[in-house]
């Protein structure tokens, strides 16, 4: 079809230069037809259209060399690449943020039509100095500050709620790394694994179902915690919120806290942000990015129940196993293959056959799983309610999720008196203490974790850690089954314009995938332990975190019993 087009244009294109050349300026054209002047124009057009698709040949040809190269020049890439794998090269790959990601900073307008007061200036008593301030007391945050006190810094760590834990003892998420299927490599020094086996001897562990992965009890990892910290002598600071940050010549030494004490200053020679949400980060002026509202991980509300008959319970499990494969709504994944037939704790089909009989409305969205079982009829760490469409760093969404998941956590548990054997007279125990955020602000850093890192084995000659190669979010789940790992890189917990502040935690550099990996609680325990050694390794000789020596960090993680490689 398009020839002809091009055909008709060049013979009306002929015919129209033919009368042209024709004419004077000062005639008048008059259009006759004739043999002669149709056979003039005939040749005009034959001689357009050999010129035209001359030059499309030509042009073709270009196209198909370059195609053609370009092709080539990816498989040599390509193999390459995994020369450089196999020989265990450090590769160095471009790296570009995906359309939909956009940077963002304290001044990124984030709600319109909003009036302001000008707050009047005034003292502030500063409340405490140290070495190094940890903000956030969550498994990151303990790790951080544990790891700090240890390598010789005076350390504190403060905490807006009335507890550490963070998602444990908060939320009500019970376990570490519940990864642990036969296969699995990890460390088996750090923080993170000291947490598991004090709080295991401690009598605060139940076994996870399918796996040689331990449930925490929430409540008891409150003491677990504390004794932690207490022992160490880090010095505690709860019910506490930093509100701002003080900086000189783009260096952190402190915050402003708020607090029933009222406003306070606490100054530190070394700042680690471990709020989950890069709160520090974010008041301090640093970029960040977030995935968009509508793609980002959704939220939970965490509950637990009493009065379960657990060998009932446990019977309609066996009767009815359930594997990854099974795994659908919201909580659809993509697989390696590997996992398809692992056997999970995970319900769904009673949530659809409950709304089916009009138990429940059509539009709940209940499904996930549920973790431990104790002889005293408890089911605890009950991860049923998944909402969507929230952003953890909008206090208008939060409340609404908070209250939208009380709701539908009374539709969970009427479904499961309904449907599941040995909850037929099951009672609600109690809520989470907060909604369970998975996704938020992520910095941008010196180094941004990639897909590719996570899922290829990276190794980093700043490693500060390894971890299993165990990435769950955006409808991907990939269990370690099989031995992989990948190290984390210093790198990716270095904002890029404050020097003496750190981030650990879930909302360390990189991409959507690698967020999937980094964010598990085991992985925050990695980078944790990693900043809270440089900042008191950077104390020590008297320079910033960005120009600490790597290996004298990466001999005290060992000396702490780290595996760096």
């Amino acid at each position: 079809m398009e020839n002809y087009k091009i055909a008709i244009t060049i013979f009306l294109l002929s015919f129209g230069c033919y009368y042209l050349l024709k004419t004077n300026n000062d005639q008048n054209i008059v259009i006759t037809l004739n043999y002669l002047e149709i056979f003039y124009t005939l040749i005009i057009s034959i001689v357009l259209w050999l010129l035209f698709k001359l030059f499309n040949k030509y042009n073709n040809n270009n196209n198909k060399i370059e195609l053609k190269t370009n092709i080539e020049d990816k498989y040599v890439q390509r193999i390459e690449r995994m020369i450089n794998r196999w020989s265990g090269n450090k590769q160095e790959v471009n790296r570009k943020n995906s359309p939909n990601v956009i940077i963002l900073n304290r001044n990124s307008t984030t709600e319109n039509n909003l009036s302001y007061y000008d707050e009047p200036a005034k003292s502030i008593p500063v409340f405490e100095e140290c070495d190094v301030l940890v903000v956030g007391g969550g498994p990151s945050g303990i790790s951080a500050a544990l790891a700090a006190k240890r390598a010789g810094a005076d350390t504190i760590l403060l905490e807006k709620f009335g507890c550490f834990g963070g998602v444990i003892t908060t939320v009500g998420m019970e376990t570490i790394g519940w990864y642990r299927y036969e296969g699995t490599i990890e460390s088996q020094g750090g923080i993170g694994i000291e947490m598991e086996k004090i709080a295991e001897k401690m009598g605060g562990t139940i076994k996870w179902p399918y796996n040689d992965s331990q449930c925490l009890d929430a409540d008891y990892f409150k003491i677990v915690a504390d004794h932690l910290i207490t022992e160490a002598g880090v010095r505690p600071i709860l019910h506490s919120v930093a509100v701002e940050v003080l900086q000189e010549n783009n260096q952190i030494i402190g915050v402003i806290t708020e607090s029933k004490s009222g406003r306070l200053v606490i100054r530190a020679k070394r700042i680690i942000d471990c709020t989950g949400d890069a709160d520090i980060a974010h008041l301090a002026g640093c970029s960040y990015h977030k995935t968009p509202k509508d793609e980002m991980l959704g939220v939970s509300t965490i509950f637990s129940c009493s009065n379960v008959d657990k060998q009932r319970f446990l019977k309609y499990t066996e009767e009815n196993p359930a594997t990854y494969a099974d795994w659908g709504g919201f909580w659809t994944q993509e697989t390696s293959g590997k996992e398809n037939q692992l056997r999970t704790p995970y319900l769904d089909k009673e949530f659809r056959k409950a709304a089916e009989l009009g138990i429940i409305p059509k539009t709940s969205s209940i499904g996930g799983s549920w973790s431990s079982l104790s002889d005293a009829g408890e089911a605890t760490n009950l991860n049923l309610v998944y909402m969507t469409n929230y952003d953890c760093t909008n206090v208008r969404d939060l409340t609404k999720a908070e209250m939208e998941g009380r709701r539908e956590t009374l539709n969970a548990i009427l479904a499961l008196k309904h449907i599941v054997p040995g909850f037929e007279k099951v009672k609600l125990r109690n809520f989470g203490m907060t909604l369970g955020c998975r996704d938020s602000r992520k910095i941008i850093g010196r180094y941004n974790l990639t897909e590719y890192d996570v899922k290829n084995q990276a190794k980093f000659d700043d490693s500060i850690g390894i971890f299993p190669e165990f990435i769950d979010g955006y409808n991907i789940i990939i269990l370690p089954t099989t031995g992989r790992y990948f190290e984390v890189p210093y790198g990716c917990l270095l904002p890029l314009e404050i020097d003496n502040l750190l981030v650990a935690g879930r909302c360390v550099a990189g991409d959507k995938i690698s967020h999937a990996a980094m964010r598990n609680m085991a992985a925050c325990t990695v980078t944790g332990q990693g900043a809270g050694v440089a900042a008191a390794i950077s104390i020590k000789h008297n320079v910033t975190t960005s120009q600490v020596d790597i290996n004298l960090v990466q001999a005290e993680l060992l000396r702490q019993g780290v595996r760096l490689h």
